[in-house]
């Protein structure tokens, strides 16, 4: 049974090697799928790093094709139409799977246990530094992404949604490709038709993969207030997928403006702010304190509040931003 890998690229010559040779590496053999890269019409020299490995390596597939439009599901989509394998594994130029990660998924499909199958995150930095280590952790931290059990789990569950899905190519003819009018969201959409349709969300924690973290909390911010902003896209189509941890950030962001502006009016009002706020980091330094601890870093318990600070404001503002919006 033929794999194919698509992956969706833009800009990333320091780390597109990398996924190759982790593909390469693959217990199931090279000549077990292909690879399919979309590219956003990179600046850079991926395109080059690309060539330069095949020239090494052609035992592995590799076929590039154009994504000018440079959004994410244009890019799955692009790659989706060229692709032959009847078994898709969807996953990102800056992440490293483990060598058993295609082996895994089939087995996982093959068994039934989900018409989407996925694993866990292995949360790295990457760059130098406090802050970096800090995004690393806060990303996979209950208290940054909530229930979001593909960053941190240890059980296999049925979920709403996987980072890196693996599923048949007859799902994708049944449910449709992903939605290229959502520029961020496009995996939970797809998995919110796969599961409208009777379809399962399956996460086996055996599937691993190394994700690696934003490095700077601008970075972090803006890909978070992107995560917000589309969030509210999506749910306006799928309201039912509304899980609590999404709705937080919004209200709490929400708590602090009403209560910023209210507070000119009736000053006491600032002090019920002051209180908010307060509550709210005591929560995440008690909730870093932990890792901090078992990480002998004591530059987490200052950076890992932080980073959720920046991951929570950021999400919390791009979904009121949308809802503003037309």
């Amino acid at each position: 049974m033929k794999i194919s890998v698509i992956v969706p690229c833009f800009n990333e010559e320091r780390t597109i090697a990398h996924l190759l040779e982790a593909l390469r590496q693959q217990t199931v053999g090279t000549k077990a799928f292909e690879v399919i890269i979309a590219d956003g019409m990179s600046t850079d020299a991926t395109r080059q790093v690309i060539q330069n490995y095949l020239q090494e390596h052609a035992e592995l597939t590799v076929r590039v094709v154009d994504n000018p439009k440079r959004h994410i599901p244009s890019g799955l989509n692009r790659a989706l139409e060229v692709s032959t394998g009847e078994i898709i594994v969807r996953l990102d130029a800056h992440c490293i799977p483990a060598p058993d990660y295609l082996e895994r998924c089939v087995e996982a499909l093959q068994a039934g246990k989900g018409e989407n199958v996925g694993g866990v995150w292995q949360i790295q930095p990457s760059g130098e530094g406090w802050i970096a280590r800090a995004i690393a952790a806060a990303a996979g931290h209950p208290l940054g992404v909530g229930d979001a059990l593909y960053r941190f789990t240890s059980q296999p569950a049925l979920v709403d949604t996987v980072p890196f899905g693996a599923f048949r190519r007859e799902t994708l003819a049944r449910v449709g490709f992903y939605d290229e009018t959502l520029l961020t969201n496009e995996d939970y959409e797809l998995n919110a038709r796969i599961r409208k349709q009777g379809g399962k969300i399956y996460l086996d924690p055996a599937i691993r993969s190394i994700y690696f973290a934003r490095n700077t909390l601008s970075a972090l911010a803006k890909q978070y207030f992107r995560y917000g902003y589309w969030k509210w896209r999506m749910l306006r189509r799928y309201p039912e997928t509304l899980r609590w941890r999404q709705a937080l950030p919004p209200l709490f962001v929400l708590s602090l403006l009403v209560l910023l502006i209210s507070g000119v009016f009736f000053r006491p009002l600032w002090l019920f702010l002051v209180a908010e706020i307060g509550v709210y980091l005591l929560a995440l330094w008690l909730g870093a304190l932990p890792v901090a601890w078992r990480k002998k870093d004591v530059w987490l318990g200052i950076g890992i509040p932080l980073a959720i600070m920046v991951m929570h404001v950021s999400w919390g503002s791009g979904f009121l931003w949308s809802m503003m919006r037309k």
